[in-house]
């Protein structure tokens, strides 16, 4: 399965060279149209090459999704949290329990009726 892998992630890191080679290009990004621009009398410009934008936008969609993604899921964190805690507080209830249970007792006989 390592192999396989690999063998995936080469086949995409080679799609994404030649993608890059061939768009090579240069482009203009320009922050705002260029009649609010004139307006305004600035407009902040720069070139790039194209795979740069592309590859670019692709990264800064999947950090936006992760982002999204680690918000969302927030609540039912929250609440494992929660049962994790509550699931500890019992335990230790139950052991209290047990050892009031079995004070005085014979250990043997304890751990007898404990696996009863």
């Amino acid at each position: 399965m390592r192999y396989i892998r690999y063998a995936y992630l080469g086949v995409i890191a080679i799609a994404l060279i030649s993608v890059s080679l061939a768009n090579r290009g240069l482009v203009e990004l320009k922050l705002m149209p260029t009649a609010f621009a004139e307006f305004l009398g600035y407009n902040f410009r720069i070139e790039l090459p194209l795979f740069v934008v592309v590859l670019g936008g692709i990264a800064v969609g999947l950090i936006i999704g992760f982002i999204i993604e680690w918000l969302r899921e927030h609540k039912h964190r929250r609440e494992a949290d929660l049962k994790a805690r509550e699931a500890k507080k019992l335990s230790r209830e139950v052991n209290r329990l047990k050892k009031q249970k079995h004070e005085g007792k014979d250990e043997v006989l304890a751990i007898l009726d404990e696996a009863s």
